[in-house]
C-alpha cells in the first residue's frame, strides 16, 4: 500500500493538549502528537500532516470551521486516498454530521477521531484511536475505499458520522450510535459491516458545499416552558429554522398558545423540524394526539435523526436551497444515510 497517501488534519482538542502551569489543559503544537505516536512511521502507506493555526477547542467549533475543513479536503482530494481529522470530542458529532452533508458524492474515507485523555498521559486512549483511524482511512479493496463516507472512530467502533452523538464525558467509549449499527469494529482484525456502509458514487465528481445557514435554534421542551420564552425564541431576528426537541415519539404541548406560536413561525417560512429527546427511537407524529396536532400545523418529522444531524442538515438545506418545498422534501428523505424512513 505504499502508493496510498493519507492526510491527517489536526484541528485541536484533548488529544493534543498538554498541562499548563495552572494545571489546565491547553492545545499544544502538532509536532508533539507526531512524537507521541512513533508507530505512524511503521505503516505501509504514506501519512502527511496538516494543522490548524491557531488550534481550536471543539467548544468553539462553528460553521466557518466546517467550511475551512471541507476546503482542505477539496484542495487535497486528488492527492490523498483518505483523511483523518483529529477533533475535540465535545462537538465531534456536529462536525461529522455537517461534513457528511457538505461533501456530496464522497468516494474516500473521512474519519474523525480524538481522545478523552491527552496523548501525553500514560493511559491515553488517543494512540489506538489514531492508529485505527489511519488504518480505516487507508483500507481499500479492488481500488475502492472500504468506508467511503464521513465516520467517527472511537474505542474500537466506527460509526456513521451523522448517526453519532457524544454519550459519555468520563469513559473512553464516549460515542454511541443508538439508531444505526457500527459500520466497522476493531478487534484482533478490522471487521467491516459492508451492508451498513454507504456506497460511494463513482459516477459523479465530489461536490463541496461551502455555505451553512446558522440562523437556527434548538428549542427543547420541558414541563413548565412558558409562552414568553417560546415567543422570544421563535421571534428571534433572522430566524429561519427550529429543531424542536419533543418528548417520546414526537409529542409536544397541546396548549393552544404553544400551537399558535409555532403556527405563526411556520407561516413566516420558518422551518420547524421535530426530533425526540430520547436517546433512542424515532419521531412518529401519528402515534399520539399531541404529536398529530404538530403535524397538522406544518411541523416536519425528523424521524430517527440525532439532534446533531437534524441541526446541521437544516443549516445545510437552508443555505443551499431557496424553495421551502424543496427543503421539506429533502428533510423527508435520507440524503446521506442520516435517517431511516
Amino acid at each position: 500500500m505504499k502508493n496510498r497517501h493519507i492526510l491527517i488534519i489536526y484541528t485541536g482538542g484533548t488529544i493534543g493538549m498538554t498541562v499548563d502551569k495552572y494545571g489546565q489543559l491547553v492545545p499544544c503544537d502538532f509536532r508533539h502528537i507526531i512524537d507521541l505516536i512513533p508507530e505512524i512511521s511503521r505503516f505501509d502507506f504514506n501519512v502527511n500532516f496538516l494543522s490548524f493555526s491557531p488550534l481550536i477547542d471543539s467548544s468553539n467549533m462553528s460553521p466557518s470551521v466546517w467550511i475551512k475543513l471541507v476546503g482542505f479536503i477539496e484542495k487535497n482530494y486528488h492527492r490523498y486516498d483518505g483523511f483523518v481529522i483529529l477533533h475535540g470530542t465535545d462537538t465531534m458529532a456536529y462536525t461529522a454530521s455537517a461534513l457528511s452533508f457538505m461533501l456530496e458524492n464522497l468516494t474516500k474515507p473521512v474519519v474523525l477521531t480524538g481522545s478523552q485523555l491527552p496523548l501525553g498521559m500514560l493511559r491515553t486512549d488517543g494512540k489506538e484511536n489514531v492508529i485505527s483511524a489511519l488504518e480505516i482511512a487507508a483500507a481499500y479493496e479492488n481500488e475502492k475505499a472500504m468506508v467511503p463516507e464521513v465516520s467517527i472512530y472511537f474505542q474500537n467502533e466506527l460509526y456513521r458520522g451523522n448517526r453519532t452523538t457524544k454519550y459519555d464525558a468520563d469513559n473512553f467509549n464516549a460515542f454511541k450510535s443508538v439508531n444505526y449499527p457500527p459500520i466497522a469494529e476493531a478487534g484482533v482484525l478490522l471487521k467491516y459491516h459492508r451492508a451498513h456502509i454507504l456506497s460511494g458514487d463513482y459516477t459523479s465528481p465530489l461536490k463541496v458545499y461551502k455555505e451553512m445557514d446558522d440562523n437556527i435554534v434548538v428549542l427543547k421542551l420541558f414541563p413548565g416552558i412558558n409562552k414568553q420564552v417560546v415567543h422570544s425564541i421563535l421571534n428571534a431576528p433572522e430566524l429561519k429554522g427550529v429543531v424542536l426537541e419533543t418528548y417520546g415519539s414526537g409529542n409536544g404541548l397541546a396548549q393552544q398558545w404553544f400551537l399558535d406560536e409555532l403556527k405563526r413561525a411556520i407561516d413566516k417560512d420558518i422551518t420547524v423540524l421535530n426530533v425526540t429527546q430520547c436517546v433512542a427511537g424515532a419521531v412518529d407524529m401519528h402515534q399520539y394526539q399531541t404529536g398529530s396536532v404538530l403535524l397538522d400545523i406544518g411541523v416536519v418529522s425528523g424521524y430517527d435523526s440525532t439532534t446533531e444531524a437534524a441541526l446541521t442538515k437544516l443549516m445545510f438545506l437552508l443555505a443551499n436551497m431557496q424553495d421551502k418545498s424543496d427543503i421539506i422534501t429533502s428533510l423527508n428523505k435520507s440524503i446521506r444515510g442520516e435517517i431511516n424512513i
